[in-house]
């Protein structure tokens, strides 16, 4: 991963120096001073919006207008401020005012996201591997969180070479992964452009996936597809093999398959089905292989 790297928010959270930070009024005074990125949790939304926290014995408060940056520099929609509530937020602190004789820490998340992206996401070229956290689903793709609560869309098409027909079929809400960046957008967010990110071309080649199995195995698998001419099940995030049809299954359910052949050559591993399937429904494991900081060339089939 490239130096310089501003983790998803919930990262810094588990630190020491985090803790260290937010645990006495001397530590928020430091932060200030050193102008450190910090995150604690959110308790509360008020009536303007406005994020309240409670950190090192004092309230405090990120006002509406410091909670995150957008496309056009209004405050964030309604949405983006209530869901922070119970979450863990990255910020720098202000300044420190006395309200009705309470002293109160004003915090920024903007000026977070800003040094976010100006010394880390602004530096990422095609390629460049970086962590992430998965924050929202749509049909079309997962929505994750690449630094300070920025957000960058992963398509469904880009998660894995196996389809599947939701990305809740392969993440959870909140899951740490690891993405590249596929496109940048240079029409959103001015001359920054917003980056779209890939994830499939982490999970391995096919050949590297194929060689995990051997023939004369019995695994389970999911079923993703359903033809008339048979059943592809997922054996992993890269590698799905066709069985016969058979009644009886559905997509996203978990069966068992013996492993007929494999044919390096074809690129194709022949299964067949065990006749009781499985009933429960799971996410496959994801395994990464490779620790790459960038993945620029990458064929997922041989020549």
């Amino acid at each position: 991963m490239v130096d310089g790297t501003y983790y998803p928010e919930g990262v810094l959270a588990t630190t020491p120096e985090n803790a260290q930070a937010i645990a006495t009024p001397a530590g928020l005074k430091r932060a200030l001073e050193q102008q450190q990125i910090i995150e604690g949790r959110v308790v509360l939304c008020d009536p303007s919006l406005s994020l309240h926290l409670q950190l090192g014995g004092l309230r405090a408060i990120i006002p509406r207008e410091e909670i995150a940056i957008t496309p056009t520099g209004e405050p964030c929609r309604d949405i983006a401020a209530i869901t922070r509530v119970g979450k863990n937020v990255c910020f720098t602190v202000t300044e420190f005012n006395r309200v009705h004789g309470e002293s109160v820490v004003v915090l920024s998340r903007k000026n977070a996201q800003k040094r976010c992206l100006s010394e880390y996401l602004d530096r990422l070229e095609l390629g460049d591997v970086l962590p992430a956290r998965v924050t929202h689903f749509e049909p079309f793709g997962a929505f994750c969180d690449i630094g300070c609560g920025i957000t960058s869309l992963l398509s469904i098409d880009c998660i894995s070479v196996s389809r599947i027909a939701h990305p809740q079929d392969r993440f959870y809400l909140g899951q740490f992964i690891r993405a590249a960046v596929r496109a940048r957008d240079e029409v959103i967010l001015g001359n920054r452009g917003r980056i779209a990110l890939t994830h499939k071309e982490l999970l391995g080649t096919w050949a590297q996936n194929a060689a995990r199995f051997a023939i004369g195995q019995t695994v389970t698998g999911i079923v993703r597809s359903i033809e008339s001419y048979g059943i592809f099940i997922e054996l992993s995030p890269n590698l799905a093999g066709l069985a016969e049809y058979k009644p009886g299954f559905a997509a996203g359910q978990s069966a068992a398959v013996y492993i007929k052949n494999i044919l390096p050559e074809k690129h194709k591993v022949k299964l067949s089905l065990i006749d009781a399937p499985l009933t429960e429904r799971r996410q496959m494991k994801i395994e990464y292989f490779t620790e790459a900081s960038n993945i620029s060339d990458w064929n997922y089939l041989a020549p």
